[in-house]
C-alpha cells in the first residue's frame, strides 16, 4: 500500500486529490496539511511514501517546506503540486530536492501513476510541458569538467547519461540505443547509484554540468 499525504491551502483541492487517489486500491491517504509547517510535522509524524505538496500556500509555503524536509533526508519523495507552469517554480523545486513538479490540472490517472511512479523512487516526475524546457536551461550553463565519479560508468551507462540530459524518456533511450526498456531502467538504476543522485532530473543536469550535452 502506497501511503500519500497532501498539503495545500485549499480544502476542495485537498478533497479532490483524496477522491482521486483513494479510488485506487493500493493507495492510502494517511494525512492532510493546510500549509508548509504541517506538512513538514505531518511527515515526521506519519512518515508518508509520498508527499503531494502544494507550491503556494499561506505562511510556509512548498517551497520552504520542501528544504526542511530535505535537510531532514526524509525517505519521502515529495512530488510539487502547482496550477503555474513557471520556470522559476520547476528550477526551484527540483533544486530544493523535489521527485517531481505536477500542474494541479493534470488528468486523475496522470497524478496516480506520478504517486506510483514516485512511490518506486525509479524516476523523477516532471509534467510533459515543463520537462524538456527545464532541461534546456541548464544548457546554457557553462559545463564543469567530468568528475572522478564518472570514470565508474561503462560506455553505456555514459550513452544513457547523455540522453537523459536531452530529456528522454525510458522508452525514448531504448528506441535510440536500440535495447529493451527494462534494460534501460537498469542502466538508470545504476548511473544514479553510482553518480549517488536522486533522480533522473539531477542525472540530467549531472550531464550538462559534465559537458556531455
Amino acid at each position: 500500500m502506497i501511503r500519500v499525504a497532501i498539503a495545500d491551502d485549499q480544502p476542495l483541492v485537498r478533497g479532490g486529490l483524496r477522491m482521486i487517489l483513494e479510488g485506487e486500491a493500493d493507495i492510502a491517504v494517511v494525512a492532510e496539511a493546510a500549509d508548509g509547517a504541517e506538512a513538514v510535522a505531518l511527515v515526521a509524524a506519519h512518515r508518508p511514501d509520498v508527499l503531494l505538496l502544494d507550491v503556494q500556500m499561506p505562511g510556509v509555503d512548498g517551497l520552504a517546506a520542501m528544504r526542511q524536509l530535505a535537510a531532514r533526508d526524509t525517505a519521502t519523495r515529495v512530488l510539487m503540486l502547482t496550477t503555474f507552469d513557471l520556470d522559476e517554480y520547476v528550477y526551484h523545486s527540483m533544486r530544493a530536492g523535489a521527485s517531481g513538479f505536477l500542474l494541479k490540472d493534470m488528468p486523475g490517472e496522470d497524478i496516480v501513476a506520478a504517486v506510483r511512479q514516485a512511490a518506486r523512487g525509479a524516476d523523477s516526475l516532471l509534467a510533459p510541458s515543463v520537462t524538456r524546457r527545464l532541461i534546456r536551461q541548464f544548457a546554457a550553463a557553462p559545463p564543469r569538467p567530468a568528475t572522478a565519479e564518472l570514470d565508474r560508468l561503462t560506455a553505456r551507462e555514459i550513452d544513457v547519461l547523455r540522453l537523459l540530459g536531452h530529456g528522454l524518456s525510458n522508452a525514448e533511450i531504448a528506441r535510440e540505443l536500440f535495447i529493451g526498456e527494462t534494460t534501460v531502467k537498469t542502466h538508470v538504476a545504476r548511473v544514479l547509484m553510482k553518480l549517488g543522485l536522486r533522480d533522473r532530473v539531477h542525472a540530467a543536469i549531472a550531464a550538462h554540468q559534465a559537458g556531455l550535452v
